[in-house]
């Protein structure tokens, strides 16, 4: 890089003594050792001052696992709280740490961009000096007559302010424009982590919701087995069953006992887990207030849905805005070819003291071009074309995934319908099943082989029932954000159609 310096400078009249004293403290006292000296401030004089370099902020890894966890700040209240789907979304909304993390990154980079807009704007620093010194003058060789073996003690004080422009800098100004490019697209990122939420929080609840059906579903099979048992126990007692009955009819009764005592560990598991999504105290104690019926959700066009996701998802609007920012870049590492003017100049005031002083100021324009920068620059520009190909290449695939995305959700929730259906009507005939082989056994027509097997039955098919609920309300769901609407309508989503 070769500068041009342009220059023009104001001073003072001083006497030839204050001159020379003012000299010699300026460039001798360091060489000295009998010299003194102290400042308050920075140096003046038209020297333009760097500022530290800023401070490097940390971004933190948010992935799905972030929006299981929040920040905790309510306390714990006496009593049952009740929760609906609305509730737990709305704390979720607020307390969710995958989103917390997300605003912040989002204030990081909205820092970044007043970065980088300070490079175009002037800088105007104020410094004050006070300085006092003497020098041995014979210590550094200047002996005779002509010399005075000590100056000194003698001091001066400057007031200044000094101001940097740069007049025309492109590489800066591209830099700006791709920092303000990625602050729009953390903006987008802050309102997709919305949709994220809402997805993480909707799942936590529905699943709790199914955890409390596969409990009532178990308790009632318990409550049968019993009825089984306490069938069996008199029909041994009355000697018209063998004890292999009573047996089978125990084992049956305790197995359903073990399955609920499973499925209530799991429900509070679950509790606690939504409980960590949406920031409320673990001692918090809380019942559901929704529940989620089937709803079915028909007329649904692949096609069209893919495309109203295309212009609705915000992670995608991030992307292209980074797309957008990595462009700017790459023209930032072309623009350090091109030449950059600079003006800096200071004023201020000068003396032995305030009333004894003068103004003096300093103005000058720089014109650096560079000559031989040429792996360096390179360099640069390799490295802003592999990040612009990498964001492009990025941007294709998300477009990719979100097709994906919304094609899935739209067979998951065919293929869960479906099974609704079909789990439906299993649980209804395995119920019937049970209550015949109940019937025959109560007649003595059979042993009730035939009644641990219908009992088994049953709970397979409400299990099956249970969990085919769960899968379709989860794909509606996940249709919803999909589509980049799961703040904005997952109640209509989740209720269906």
């Amino acid at each position: 890089m070769k500068s041009f310096v342009f220059k023009a400078s104001q001073g003072s009249r001083e006497s030839g003594a204050r001159i020379w004293a003012l000299a010699a403290a300026l460039l001798l006292p360091a060489a000295c050792p009998t010299a003194f000296a102290f400042q308050f401030g920075q140096p003046g004089g038209g020297s333009v001052v760097q500022p530290a370099p800023p401070i490097q902020v940390t971004q933190p890894q948010i992935n799905s696992t972030t929006y299981q966890g929040s920040q905790t700040t309510d306390k714990a209240t006496a009593g049952v709280l009740d929760l609906s789907l609305d509730d737990a979304i709305a704390r979720g909304l607020k307390f969710n740490l995958g989103l917390i993390l997300t605003s912040q990154s989002q204030q990081s980079s909205h820092g970044s961009q007043l970065q980088q807009l300070q490079t175009l704007l002037p800088t105007i620093n104020a410094t004050w000096k006070e300085a006092v010194a003497q020098t041995d003058l014979q210590a550094l060789g200047l002996r005779g007559g002509a010399f005075p073996a000590i100056i000194g003690p003698y001091g001066y004080f400057d007031l200044r302010a000094s101001l940097t422009l740069a007049l025309i800098n492109v590489s800066s100004l591209q830099n700006y424009l791709a920092s303000k490019h990625n602050f729009a697209s953390a903006q987008l990122s802050v309102k997709d982590a919305r949709d994220m939420v809402v997805l993480t929080v909707g799942n936590a609840y529905l699943t709790c919701i199914a955890d409390q059906a596969l409990i009532d579903a178990t308790q009632a099979q318990v409550d049968t087995s019993k009825v089984s048992l306490d069938q069996a126990v008199d029909n041994h007692q009355a000697g018209t069953s063998p004890l292999l009955d009573e047996l089978r009819a125990r084992v049956d009764y305790q197995t359903q006992q073990q399955s609920l005592i499973t499925a209530t560990n799991q429900y509070e598991k679950d509790k606690i887990a939504l409980a960590r999504a949406i920031g409320l105290p673990l001692e918090q104690k809380f019942k559901l207030t929704d529940q989620a019926p089937y709803a079915a959700l028909d007329n649904l066009d692949p096609d069209a849905a893919v495309k109203q996701a295309l212009g609705n998802r915000n992670d995608l609007k991030a992307m292209q805005e980074q797309v957008v920012a990595s462009e700017h870049a790459r023209k930032a590492a072309t623009a350090e070819r091109y030449p950059e003017i600079n003006f800096s100049g200071d004023y201020g005031d000068t003396g032995v003291n305030f009333g004894n002083s003068h103004g003096t100021g300093n103005a000058s324009g720089t014109l650096d071009v560079p000559l031989f920068e040429e792996a360096k620059l390179r360099g640069d520009a390799k490295q802003a074309q592999s990040q612009l190909d990498q964001k492009r290449a990025q941007a294709s695939d998300l477009q990719g995934q979100i097709g994906a995305d919304v094609r899935d959700s739209i067979l998951d929730i065919q293929a869960a319908a479906k099974q609704v259906e079909v789990a439906r009507s299993n649980s209804e005939l395995a119920k019937e099943a049970l209550s015949e082989a109940q019937q025959r056994y109560k007649a003595g027509v059979s042993d009730n082989l035939a009644v641990s097997q219908a009992l088994e039955s049953v709970a397979q098919a409400d299990n099956q029932y249970v969990s085919s609920l769960y899968r379709h309300n989860i794909a509606k769901l996940s249709l919803a954000r999909a589509l980049g609407v799961a703040e904005s309508s997952y109640k209509m989503y989740v209720g269906g159609k």
